[in-house]
């Protein structure tokens, strides 16, 4: 069972286990979306106010890969209506008889977060291990890849405006890592039987403004890359949100950037370098704004 198998994350996933011949389910809030798997895998909708029916949405399945979560609140979408649906589903896979849980958490999760995407995941992260389930933890930083939202709208704004505003200095670091990357430390991590926390980092780490600067450098984009108070970076990106009527970055996205949380103290577990995935993918990357809010919050 993977959750969201028509996204991004969990598609990878689900691409990954077709091609070891497995049998895939996905629970999906949109069972109408496009099936890029032709059929070959099975669609159930998340009912997470019925425990008996979400329960019996995963009899069979073995493992549960778990993509569910939210980037930002929107309308009714709140982080702790996330945690609460996570929660159902922890519950859900115990009374099904899942042998095992892979769930896809962060980098740098913290009960004591003033960030509620890092203090979720923290919550989340403590639920699974209480739980009688056998677990995986992945905690990918920055995923890259075909998909993607943030690095093609990086290009697309690269592309299109004669400025780019960096907050703040720019100073502060990630770790991109491939989402194929991600999707193969997932897999593998099933396989086990220990209880692992594995962090998902790709091999090379850059300052935001290197990172900026690479994908103007590849893109020969001419904007000119300025520095920005980060409040003023936030009201800058939430007006030209609204002007794409979607959500850019958020506020917190941008404190989490700059408290370097997307960064790993631990042994490098990504093998794709993202300075190759660009070069090899520079032409289709910002030829389209890829919305955030038609993807996942608005009805299909």
């Amino acid at each position: 069972m993977v959750t969201g198998a028509f996204s991004y994350t969990g598609k990878y996933i689900a691409e990954r286990l077709l091609s070891l011949r497995k049998r895939v389910r996905t629970l999906t809030w949109r069972p109408n979306r496009l099936n890029p798997f032709a059929g070959q895998v099975e669609v159930k909708t998340f009912p997470f106010d019925e425990p008996t029916a979400l329960a019996a949405s995963l009899e069979g399945a073995s493992t549960l890969y778990n993509t569910y979560w939210v980037r930002f609140r929107y309308g009714q979408t709140t982080f702790e209506k996330a945690v609460a649906n996570t929660q159902a589903l922890i519950r859900a896979a115990e009374d099904a008889g899942v042998r095992r849980i892979v769930h896809l958490s962060v980098t740098n999760p913290s009960p004591d977060s003033h960030l509620p995407y890092f203090r979720g995941k923290a919550e989340l992260e403590r639920a699974i291990m209480a739980s009688g389930l056998s677990y995986a933890i992945i905690r990918p930083s920055v995923v890259f890849g075909i998909g993607d939202i943030l690095v093609n709208n990086i290009a697309w704004f690269l592309r299109r405006f004669p400025m780019f505003a960096i907050p703040g200095a720019g100073d502060y670091r990630l770790q991109p890592v491939s989402v194929e990357d991600v999707a193969e430390i997932a897999v593998c991590a099933s396989q086990e039987d220990r209880n692992v926390i594995l962090d998902a980092v790709g091999p090379e780490t850059y300052t935001f403004e290197e990172f900026i600067r690479l994908i103007a450098g590849c893109l020969r984009s001419r904007a000119k890359i300025i520095h920005l108070e980060p409040g003023l970076a936030s009201v800058l990106l939430r007006i030209v949100g609204l002007g794409m009527r979607d959500v850019v970055l958020t506020r917190d996205e941008i404190r989490g950037l700059m408290q370097n949380l997307l960064i790993s103290n631990d042994a490098l577990t990504g093998r794709a370098r993202f300075r190759d995935w660009l070069r090899e993918n520079v032409d289709r990357l910002g030829v389209e704004y890829a919305p955030e809010l038609a993807r996942h919050y608005r009805p299909s």
